[in-house]
């Protein structure tokens, strides 16, 4: 057990390199326009160890959307982390929203055109399908998570269930509207931020 923990502690930062390597192409290129080739020599390692680690370009970019989605390599779930720890134990369901929505930003400019490439490509390859399928449903959980936060608080206003409050999170926070924002329109992630903020205290909350 030590020498494999040894051996992924020594692999870890080629990794890193392949999984930065992979998101640069894959933002610019494409999953159709990014080859392993291409991807192995942005890393500077041999396109076999691009395979050893990732055997096919899904997984690749299955991983690539999962750092970046969490900002790091580490095993912990993102509603596990210690940000979102704080989140929970706040009192005033304005300020849980405004981290909610702050913490979505600083997600969404790591994974945003990332998951562009996923949808895009989902059209045409089943396992692309799969994985936008997966990461939806990831968003929605997590949205659930934190809207069960504010009808814990008695913050939801009245005649809007969990699931509606749900949709409109989903909805108002979705990465698609993110880039149409920031691409279409010029804003910043701070604005983005600001707006989103004001939308969803308007349609949760009940004060």
């Amino acid at each position: 057990m030590t020498d494999v923990n040894t051996r992924n502690r020594r692999s870890a930062p080629t990794r890193r390199r392949i999984v930065r390597a992979a998101h640069e192409l894959f933002a610019v290129r494409g999953y159709a326009g990014t080859t392993f080739q291409e991807v192995a020599d942005t890393a500077g390692v041999s396109v076999q160890t691009v395979y050893f680690h990732y055997g096919n370009k899904s997984q690749l970019l299955k991983h690539v959307v999962d750092v970046a989605s969490a900002g790091d390599d580490e095993p912990v779930p993102l509603l596990e982390r210690p940000w979102f720890t704080e989140l929970r134990a706040l009192a005033d369901p304005r300020e849980a929203i405004v981290r909610w929505v702050h913490a979505s930003g600083i997600i969404f400019d790591r994974v945003a055109a990332i998951l562009a490439v996923v949808r895009d490509a989902a059209s045409g390859d089943a396992e692309m399908a799969e994985q936008w399928r997966v990461n939806a449903e990831q968003r929605r959980t997590a949205h659930n998570t934190f809207v069960g936060i504010l009808a814990g608080l008695g913050a939801l206003r009245p005649g809007l269930d969990q699931e509606r409050a749900t949709d409109v999170t989903v909805g108002l926070l979705s990465p698609d509207l993110f880039l149409v924002l920031q691409r279409e329109c010029g804003w910043d992630t701070a604005r983005w931020e600001e707006w989103a903020a004001d939308q969803l205290a308007h349609a949760l909350l009940n004060g």
